[in-house]
């Protein structure tokens, strides 16, 4: 009992740290602002991510496209992974590196938006998607932990969790990215 106790405990510590970091609750404005001027524009926001975060960046992803609290027109987002015969034959022929990269320089159009989310900020793959998204004028925000790694350079907002534990972080991605396709839908359909 005294373990379930301490891991609740830990992850509640974090999102207290999270409540009490003014930058990092600008950075969640930031997004907000960000991805509502975008869809307000019609244009697109694309997340990626690899493991548990590749299945919060989907999750994420289908908060816009389906709902989230209200009755509405679906928002242009989806997850860029969901296609497992491109993914394969992009790892395959190419590098594993490059299945993000390679479909952001095929479908993303400057104006539209790419999510990444990496734990440690240091996934090859999303930080070469976040490169070929800046070259095309597409804007990036990162969702990482505490440094904010690689992706902290080329990310126009950056949201880094403050911890270092994988499951916390992923914990607070989903935290912060609720309260973002909250409040983008409140103020595209109202509340």
């Amino acid at each position: 009992m005294d373990k379930i106790k301490s891991l609740i405990q830990a992850s509640i510590d974090v999102k207290q740290q999270l409540l009490n970091d003014e930058a990092l609750l600008r950075s969640i404005g930031q997004s907000v602002e960000l991805i509502t001027n975008t869809f307000k524009q019609g244009k697109r926001v694309y997340f990626c991510g690899n493991g548990g975060s590749a299945a919060d960046a989907q999750h994420l992803a289908a908060e816009f496209s389906g709902r989230f609290y209200t009755d509405r027109k679906a928002l242009p987002a989806e997850a860029l992974h969901c296609n497992t015969s491109y993914l394969t034959a992009v790892g395959n022929d190419y590098s594993f590196d490059l299945i993000y990269s390679r479909l952001i320089d095929g479908i993303g159009q400057a104006g539209d938006v790419l999510i990444g989310l990496s734990t440690s900020g240091n996934s090859k793959n999303i930080i070469k998607a976040f490169e070929t998204a800046k070259e095309k004028g597409i804007h990036t925000i990162g969702f990482t932990g505490k440094t904010g790694g690689l992706l902290k350079a080329v990310s126009d907002v950056l949201i880094n969790v403050p911890s270092t534990d994988t499951p916390r972080i992923q914990e607070s991605h989903i935290l912060a990215g609720h309260i973002v396709c909250q409040l983008v839908e409140e103020k595209i359909f109202g509340s």
